[in-house]
């Protein structure tokens, strides 16, 4: 019977706390059962994608993006202090001991006047606990667990973020690298071209116009090359940053039309899931979220404490020393406090709520960024071989052009028209290529990086 009433008792405590507050169901996210874009056959990802490309300096770029960059060490000392947390919030389950001593010496009148002095020396030792009847305290240590998980899945993301913008950069530097290249070699064309319409124009044998347009083309090509050169040399200083180094040339490798293009990614929306660490990093959080919710409502519960001292006290007064010690529990319910405890619950409720709402737009985000970049990819593919016929025509009819004018058919003008329309191909060209391997990047950032939640 004495057991039956304890039960009751506990039921009846817990019952004070109330029913805990649902997740609202429109937090709730459900996968789609396939991609949008399908691209054909697929590989596994390897969580050293980006040597998929071919490129030894690309991926010795990451490698050293991955030692050194500031992001990923902020990210590690924030799983440091996170431990440390969780460590703290551990140490409530065992007692706390201390040992004090404290010591006096004075001097005192007795009834009959008599002055005496004597020298006390009390050494004591405490011991307190509480019990955790309730689960207060293990709920505290389950929502510092999960901020710890949720800090270390925060480092992979960083990690695999690095990664992914170490490579994406090099690519786009090698993409400007090939981008400076065309601008020089059509200004060498385009000097050659000034130097024979001058010549023409000395002799009479053109006009001013020609001559004039000839410069204006000149200079128009010219003006481009500084310009692309400033890209390059801002292109090289963000990757320094990336790698933790200050400003410096970064080293090359292979040309732009020579890096490899890696497999398309394989997995399901369903395992999209276990495989991003920004995923893992919002379910973690939801997961403490809802163990501070716990530990709040167990707040409108009693707090049982046992405490206990021994020692001794030793003086000159006394011939032997004297033991003391003492042992006792309290029982602390709350009764009112101006409803402060239930603020509380509404406020890690509330919390709740938004860990909640975060995950289902981190998934539903994750969904679009795969989409995204399998369409990218495709539609980048699809123009880039529009792009090469028309720089396949737009050559020829620069040939044709140019014997049209050299053989005196047509003006400069045409010529000059069909220089500018290969040129902007060819750049065209150039920066599809570079986007193409970019959003290959961007896709296996997008499908995890061959991360998991183990």
């Amino acid at each position: 019977m004495k057991r039956l009433g304890a039960g009751a008792l506990l039921a009846l405590l817990a019952s004070c706390a109330g029913p805990t507050p649902p997740v609202p169901p429109q937090a709730a996210v459900a996968p789609p059962a396939g991609w949008r874009t399908s691209l054909g056959p697929n590989a596994p990802i390897d969580a050293r994608w980006w040597q998929g490309f071919g490129d030894s300096v690309l991926s010795g770029l990451v490698e050293r993006a991955l030692a050194n960059n500031a992001d990923i060490a902020l990210a590690v000392a924030r799983v440091q202090e996170a431990r440390a947390q969780e460590r703290l919030a551990r140490s409530q389950l065992f007692p706390s001991l201390d040992l004090g001593v404290s010591a006096t010496h004075g001097r005192s009148v007795s009834a009959l006047g008599t002055p005496s002095e004597s020298t006390t020396l009390q050494p004591v030792f405490q011991a307190a606990y509480e019990v955790d009847l309730f689960g207060r305290i293990g709920e505290q240590v389950e929502a510092a667990r999960q901020s710890t998980r949720a800090s270390a899945a925060a480092a992979d993301a960083a990690r695999l973020g690095v990664a992914a913008a170490t490579a994406s950069g090099y690519l786009t530097l090698r993409g400007l690298d090939e981008r400076l290249r065309i601008l020089r070699v059509t200004l060498a064309s385009r000097t050659e071209a000034l130097r024979i319409a001058r010549n023409r124009a000395r002799v009479g044998y053109t006009s001013q116009l020609e001559l004039r347009q000839a410069e204006a083309e000149y200079e128009a090509t010219a003006q481009g090359v500084p310009q692309a050169e400033l890209a390059v040399s801002r292109q090289e200083n963000a990757l320094s940053l990336l790698l933790g180094e200050s400003p410096r040339a970064v080293m090359r490798g292979l040309a732009l039309d020579q890096l490899a293009r890696p497999p398309i990614p394989a997995g399901l929306p369903s395992d999209l899931l276990r495989r991003r660490p920004d995923i893992a990093q919002a379910e973690f959080t939801l997961a403490a979220s809802d163990a501070n919710l716990a530990a709040a409502r167990a707040q409108f519960l009693p707090q049982v404490r046992l405490t206990g001292t021994a020692g001794a006290v030793v003086s000159s007064a006394l011939g032997d020393p004297i033991a003391i010690w003492s042992l006792g529990g309290s029982i602390l319910a709350p009764l009112f406090n101006g409803g402060r405890i239930a603020a509380q619950v509404d406020t890690a409720a509330a919390r709740r709520d938004q860990a909640a709402f975060s995950y289902r737009r981190t998934v539903l985000t994750a969904f679009r960024e795969v989409e995204d970049n399998l369409a990218a990819v495709q539609r980048l593919a699809e123009q880039r071989a529009r792009l090469e016929a028309q720089r396949i025509a737009l050559a020829e009819a620069l040939r044709h052009a140019t014997n049209r004018y050299d053989a005196g058919y047509t003006s400069y003008l045409e010529q000059l028209d069909a220089q500018r329309a290969l040129l902007n191909a060819e750049l065209s060209l150039v920066q599809v290529q570079a986007d193409q391997l970019n959003a290959l990047v961007a896709l296996y950032q997008a499908m995890g990086g061959g991360w998991s939640l183990s």
